[in-house]
C-alpha cells in the first residue's frame, strides 16, 4: 500500500540563539514548524545558512525532512529517527530537559540554506534546529593518554564549554561499550568532520537541554578519534547516549549513516584501537557477555535485566536502526580485533572475603603469562604474596591475624599487562548527610476534589544513604501528619506525596528528618499553602479556529471563587505572554471569561496554547493551567468508494452524510480511511467534515453534479 503523507510542514523563525564570541564556534536558530493542509505544496523556506538540522516534534507519527546546499541541489527527503532512544537516563535531572518531545536526532547536511519538513502520521506540534558550524582550517591538536589511540581532546575540536549545564557524572565502573552511528551524511570532508562534532555538542546542550555532548567518544571516516563528554576519557563519565543503560557504558558514535553504506576501514580500525584502549582499562573482555539492568526506557521497563555482549549496538536494548545494519552486522568482527589490539589483558578481576578470613582473588587472562597478587599494609609493606603462571588467576590470602587497618592489593603481570588495584578494610568515607533542593510542585495546593492541584510532591535530594522521615507542622509547630514513616532512601533525588485533605486553609510546614547509618541527622522543611479559593476551573473548547468567520472563534473559561480574590487570566504560547483576557478583584461565586482570539489584535498562529489561571487571596496564589490549540485549517473529506462507501478525512473529525437521500453521522477519531457503517451502496452521498476546533471542510458530493468540473 502507498504511503500517505500528512501536511507539509513549513517553517517560521522564532528565535535564534546568541552566537558564541569564539573563532570557529557554532550557533543555533530555532523555528516553530506551522502545519499547512493537505493540498499545500512543499514550502521551500530560507532557514539562513546551516550546517546540521535537528528536528523536535510531539504526536506519535514522525517527520521527513531535506535540505537544499548552497550550491542549490535538493537533497532526497530522509526519514529522522527520534534520539529520544539516544540520551540521558529517564529518572536523572539531565533527562527532564526534553519531557513531552520526540527528539530528532542531528543530521549533519554541510553547507545548507533551506530547509523543508512533512510529517508521516499525527504531528502536533514541531520545532526546528538548524546549527551554523564553521569550518576552522587549523592542524588537529591530539594528545596520547597511557596505552590510548591518538585523540583529538575538546580543546582540539573547540567543545564550547561554556554552555555545559553541570559537572560530569561518574559510574563506579565500565561494563560494556555502545557502538551509534551519528544518521550523518558520508559526505563530510576530513575539515568538515571537527565541525560536526561542535555542531552535535551544541545541538544536544542548546537543542536538547542535555549536559554535554551525549556520546563519550567519536570517530570520524578518516579515522579520527575526538574525545566526547566532559570529565576524562579515561574516566567513567555517565553519557547520555543509550536510555536506560548510560550508567557504566562507553558510548562512541561513528560519523556518518551506516544503514546501507559499508563503514571505511579506517574508521573501524580506529573504532577497535577505541574500544581495546577503553575496555582494557576497565578489565573487559571485548568478547565477553554480561546481563545489565534497564533504568527504563521504551523497549525496557526499570529492573529488567539484558543479556548483552561487551560491544553491543545502540539497537540491543533502543528501538532505533542505530548503529545502522551494515556497521551493526561488523561489531563482531570488531569485538573480535580489540580483543587482539594491546595483548596481554586482564579480565574481571575480583576479591571476595572480608578481612579477618579467607580472602579470594581471581581474575583471567588473555593468555598464559607469569603473575602475582600483592598485599601491603598501610606503610607499604608486603604482608602477602601469590604467584603463578597461566590464563587463570585464583589466589587466596588467609587474613585472620593481620592486624586492623587498611591494606591495599595489586595484580601485576609484567610491564606489558595493564594490572589492578584496590584497597581492603579501609573504611568508607561518605559526604555528610545534607538535603539540598527540597521543593514542592506546586507550592499552593487547592484541595476541593476537582482533580486540579489536589496534592503536592516535594522533591528532595540526599548526599548519602539514610532513613527520611516527613511530616506535616501546624503554625504553632504542632505536628498534624505524618507523611512518611521512617524510610530508607538512597544517595539522589527522593519524593513524597502530601494531600492536605480535611485540613483548613492556611500555611503548613512540611519537616525532613534524615537519620544516616553512623547516626548523624540532617532536617530541612519548606511551607506549601492551602487554599480552596479557586475551584473547579474549565475551559472550553479544547480547540478553537479565531477566523473571524463567527464559528468557534471564541473560548470559555469558567471557575468558582469561594471566596473574593485577585484574579489574572493569561494565554501563554511556550511559556510567553500572548494576552491577559481578565485582571483585577472578583467577588466570591461563579466566574466567566470570554475571549474571542480572533479580535486579538495581530492573528493568533494555530498551534498549543495555555489559559493560566491565578487567583490571589490572604493565604497565596492558587494556579491552574489548562491547555487548549488554535486552529484554523480546514479538514479535508474525500471520497474514496460508494460500493461500500468508503470516505478518507485528513484529520480526526464528525463527518456529516446524506446517503441516498439519508442523513448519516460518524465519527472519525483518527485521520486516514474510513468505511462508513451501515451502508453497502451510496448512489448519491454528499459529505461534510466538521474537525474538533469547528472548522467545516469544503463539501464533497458524488456523483458530481452536471456540469461540475472533472
Amino acid at each position: 500500500m502507498p504511503r500517505v503523507l500528512a501536511p507539509i510542514l513549513a517553517l517560521a523563525a522564532v528565535l535564534v540563539l546568541p552566537v558564541p564570541a569564539v573563532a570557529g564556534a557554532a550557533s543555533i536558530s530555532v523555528r516553530e514548524v506551522a502545519l499547512r493542509g493537505e493540498r499545500a505544496p512543499a514550502a521551500s523556506v530560507d532557514s539562513g545558512r546551516f550546517d546540521l538540522v535537528g528536528l523536535h516534534w510531539r504526536g506519535p507519527g514522525t517527520l521527513e525532512l531535506r535540505t537544499r546546499s548552497t550550491a542549490g541541489r535538493w537533497t532526497g527527503w530522509r526519514r529522522v529517527e527520534a534520539e529520544s532512544r539516544d540520551g540521558p537516563d529517564a529518572g536523572s535531572t539531565e533527562g527532564r530537559a526534553g519531557r513531552g518531545w520526540r527528539l530528532g536526532a542531528a543530521i549533519w547536511v554541510g553547507p545548507s540554506d533551506r530547509l523543508e519538513v512533512r510529517a508521516i502520521g499525527r504531528v502536533l506540534r514541531a520545532r526546528a534546529f538548524t546549527v551554523r558550524s564553521p569550518v576552522v582550517r587549523v592542524p588537529l591538536r591530539t594528545v596520547q593518554l597511557a596505552g590510548s589511540p591518538t585523540v583529538v581532546p575538546r580543546s582540539g575540536w573547540l567543545a564550547d564549554e561554556s554552555i555545559r549545564r553541570a559537572p560530569p557524572q561518574y559510574a563506579s565502573a565500565i561494563r560494556m561499550a555502545y557502538v551509534h552511528h551519528t544518521a550523518t551524511a558520508n559526505t563530510y570532508t576530513r575539515e568538515q568532520a571537527p565541525a560536526a562534532v561542535r555542531a552535535i555538542q551544541l545541538y544536544h546542550v542548546r537543542g536538547n537541554g542535555w549536559n554535554d555532548i551525549g556520546y563519550n567518544a567519536l570517530v570520524d571516516r578518516f579515522g579520527t578519534v575526538y574525545e566526547g563528554r566532559y570529565g576524562g576519557l579515561e574516566r567513567n563519565v555517565v553519557g547520555a547516549h543509550a536510555l536506560g543503560f548510560n550508567t557504566g557504558s562507553f558510548g562512541v558514535a561513528v560519523l556518518g549513516d551506516f544503514e546501507r553504506t559499508e563503514p571505511p576501514q579506517a574508521a573501524l580500525d580506529s573504532l577497535a584501537r577505541l574500544l581495546a584502549w577503553r575496555l582494557d582499562l576497565a578489565h573487559v573482555d571485548p568478547l565477553s557477555t554480561l546481563n545489565a539492568i534497564s533504568s527504563g526506557n521504551e523497549r525496557f521497563p526499570p529492573g529488567i535485566p539484558v543479556f548483552l555482549r561487551a560491544v553491543s549496538g545502540h539497537r540491543d536494548t533502543g528501538a532505533t536502526a542505530c548503529p545502522g545494519e551494515r556497521l551493526y552486522a561488523l561489531l563482531g568482527e570488531v569485538a573480535q580485533q580489540a580483543s587482539l589490539l594491546g595483548r596481554p589483558k586482564l579480565y574481571a578481576p575480583a576479591v571476595t572475603g572480608k578481612l579477618g578470613g579467607l580472602i579470594r582473588f581471581t581474575a583471567r587472562l588473555s593468555g598464559p603469562v607469569p603473575w602475582t597478587v600483592s598485599v601491603t599494609d598501610g606503610l607499604g609493606l608486603e604482608v602477602a604474596r601469590g604467584a603463578g603462571t597461566g590464563a587463570t588467576i585464583d589466589w587466596s590470602w588467609d587474613s585472620t591475624f593481620a592486624a586492623p587497618g587498611s591494606y591495599r592489593w595489586e595484580i601485576a603481570g609484567g610491564p606489558s599487562l595493564r594490572g589492578a588495584s584496590g584497597s581492603l578494610g579501609g573504611v568508607v568515607v561518605l559526604p555528610p548527610l545534607a538535603f539540598t533542593g527540597a521543593a514542592a510542585d506546586p507550592e499552593t495546593v487547592t484541595p476541593n476534589d476537582d482533580g486540579q492541584a489536589d496534592e503536592t510532591t516535594v522533591t528532595y535530594t540526599l548526599s548519602a544513604p539514610a532513613t527520611v522521615a516527613a511530616s506535616v507542622l501546624g503554625a504553632d509547630g504542632a505536628l498534624l501528619a505524618e507523611l512518611q514513616p521512617p524510610t530508607r532512601r538512597p544517595a539522589g533525588e527522593s519524593t513524597v506525596a502530601f494531600a492536605p485533605g480535611q485540613l483548613p486553609d492556611g500555611a503548613y510546614t512540611v519537616l525532613l528528618q534524615a537519620r544516616g547509618a553512623d547516626g548523624t541527622e540532617a532536617s530541612t522543611s519548606l511551607t506549601v499553602l492551602v487554599t480552596r479559593t479557586l475551584g473547579q476551573v474549565t475551559l472550553a473548547p479544547a480547540a478553537f479556529s479565531p477566523n473571524a468567520d463567527g464559528r468557534g472563534d471564541r473560548l470559555e473559561l469558567r471557575f468558582r471563587l469561594a471566596a473574593p480574590a485577585l484574579v489574572k487570566v493569561r494565554v501563554l504560547r511556550d511559556g510567553r505572554w500572548v494576552t491577559t483576557p481578565l485582571a483585577g478583584n472578583r467577588i466570591a461565586g461563579p466566574v466567566v471569561v470570554r475571549w474571542d482570539g480572533a479580535k486579538r489584535l495581530g492573528r493568533i498562529r494555530d498551534g498549543a496554547y495555555t489559559a493560566v489561571v491565578e487567583a490571589t487571596d490572604a493565604i497565596g496564589t492558587a494556579r491552574v493551567e489548562l491547555p487548549f490549540g488554535a486552529d484554523t485549517a480546514k479538514p479535508v473529506v474525500s471520497v474514496l468508494s460508494r460500493e461500500p462507501l468508503r470516505v478518507h478525512v485528513s484529520e480526526p473529525a464528525r463527518l456529516v452524510l446524506r446517503v441516498n437521500g439519508n442523513t448519516v453521522r460518524f465519527e472519525a477519531r483518527r485521520a486516514g480511511a474510513f468505511r462508513v457503517p451501515g451502508v453497502r451502496r451510496a448512489r448519491v452521498v454528499r459529505v461534510v467534515a466538521w474537525d474538533a476546533a469547528g472548522n467545516a471542510s469544503d463539501p464533497v458530493r458524488r456523483p458530481e453534479a452536471a456540469g461540475a468540473r472533472q
